[in-house]
């Protein structure tokens, strides 16, 4: 039989030479999912931060221009120059000679004004104001004023579209002979053109200002320290979450696999050994009758070889029924039971077997609350672990039992502990394995039984043992729900 399973097996897993590789679900979805999760988080903040830097400058620039339109706008009025724009005044043409002495006066002190208004705006590096013709008409830097600027892209676009355009640098670059700033910028700076008008709509004067905004630049940074730690977080409670979840399902899928293999192995099992167990019921049924014939007969030589046919095949029987037992779909739907009634009825099947074997009984627990089981199938777990404990206490000792709830009271904890000869760690490890036992002529099937009746009603079977110290098995049993 061991060499049948053994070749089914080994053809079950391929054999030696060609071994399965199983698929590791959590260890690729851990590294896929890092790596997906990992690269959005990054894209989304990199998108973030970039849109919120474009955003603020443009606001930026957009408020810079208002600005100063405006305070060109208020200049104008104030000074009663109806019908003038301050491109008009900033870059005087045909109204030279034309004006009267007021007037131009009056065109004088508005221009003063603005350009003083100009020289003080926040957080200004450098304002300059050209013509139509690039040249310099004023700046805060009085080295510039005069010069023309030539190929300078962004100041050809603010002319020919009439509109504001702005742009960011990190450092001054060499070849831009209007980045003459006073001081040094500190970090990145903006450039802003801002288009003045005449009456005609038509571009007369183009204010470029170099700016270092510090609060816009703190809001800024704040805002990457928001966006990416907020980007951080949720990408590590996304994939920790996806983790917990696939790491429950690779673990209900190996429990599963596990039981397929285990029922699968168990099927096997129970129609081999069934086959042998009916083909082993006659011919023992017929070995006893002519061995109670046989025992009939005269001397003693006889009479004992049939005493051993009779007691080997008694054990043979024995086997056979606990084969059968064991192999038999469990039956019974679940239902409130009494423990400490349970324990006190199967003790007083073994009432003559613990005194012949000096064995005291030590039951401390006097109440407990009613348990998930079944009344018959727990009296068969209670005999084959009392009747084990019996057995490891030969020269007698003490059967100590004790009922406890744990801490939820959801489960009752049933312990049943000897002081016999125990068992090595190797034993107690292999103690609820099919047709492992440690006694002369056992099938090894017990503990077997005592774990398939726990687990079908939801309990949990346990060992531990110490040799020359005893054994204690730990029956945890769910808590029934009172019924009002």
């Amino acid at each position: 039989m061991a060499a049948i399973l053994g070749r089914q097996a080994s053809e079950a897993g391929g054999g030696a030479n060609a071994p399965v590789q199983q698929f590791n679900l959590l260890r690729w979805f851990s590294l896929v999912s890092l790596v997906i999760i990992g690269s959005v988080a990054i894209g989304v903040g990199t998108v973030s931060t970039r849109f919120l830097v474009s955003e603020s400058l443009e606001r930026d620039a957009m408020l810079s221009a208002q600005f100063i339109q405006t305070l060109a706008l208020g200049e104008m009025r104030h000074h009663g120059l109806e019908g003038m724009e301050m491109g008009d005044v900033l870059v005087p043409h045909h109204y030279d000679g034309m004006l009267t002495r007021s007037t131009a006066e009056s065109r004088e002190r508005a221009r003063s004004e603005f350009l003083d208004h100009l020289s003080h705006v926040p957080d200004s590096l450098l304002a300059t104001i050209f013509s139509p013709d690039r040249t310099v008409v004023w700046s805060t830097n009085p080295d510039l004023i005069g010069q023309q600027i030539e190929a300078d892209e962004a100041l050809d676009e603010a002319f020919e579209s009439g509109g504001r355009v702005s742009a960011e640098y990190n450092e001054v670059e060499e070849g831009r002979v209007e980045q003459k700033f006073l001081s040094p910028p500190k970090m990145f700076f903006i450039e802003n053109y801002i288009p003045l008008t005449d009456a005609k709509g038509e571009v007369k004067a183009m204010v470029e200002i170099y700016k270092e905004p510090v609060d816009l630049i703190d809001r800024v940074n704040r805002g990457y320290r928001m966006i990416w730690l907020a980007t951080a977080i949720g990408g590590l409670l996304m994939y920790f979450g996806l983790y917990w979840i696939v790491r429950r399902a690779s673990l209900l899928l190996a429990a599963q696999q596990n039981q397929l293999v285990a029922n699968s192995t168990y099927v096997g099992l129970g129609e081999m050994s069934s086959a042998v167990a009916h083909s082993l019921r006659n011919p023992l049924a017929s070995i006893r009758s002519s061995a109670e014939l046989a025992q009939e007969m005269e001397g003693p030589q006889a009479r004992k070889c049939v005493d051993d046919i009779i007691t080997q095949v008694d054990r043979m029987s024995a086997w056979v029924r606990d084969l059968l037992l064991c192999l038999r779909p469990l039956q019974g739907d679940s239902e409130q039971v009494d423990t400490l009634e349970a324990v006190r009825a199967t003790l007083s099947n073994f009432d003559q077997q613990l005194a012949r074997s000096r064995i005291e009984v030590d039951c401390s627990a006097d109440t407990a609350p009613m348990v998930v089981s079944h009344q018959l199938l727990l009296a068969q777990v209670l005999n084959s672990v009392i009747a084990n404990a019996i057995e490891a206490m030969p020269n007698g000792g003490r059967l100590s039992i004790t009922a406890t709830p744990d801490s939820s009271g959801q489960w009752l904890n049933l312990t049943i502990s000897d002081t016999g000869k125990g068992m090595s760690r190797q034993q107690e490890m292999m103690a609820f394995k099919s047709f492992y036992t440690t006694k002369q002529g056992g099938l090894g099937i017990g503990l077997i039984m005592v774990k398939q009746i726990m687990e079908r009603f939801g309990g949990k079977a346990s060992l531990t043992s110490r040799e020359n110290e005893g054994t204690a098995v730990c029956l945890s049993f769910k808590v029934a729900e009172r019924t009002a």
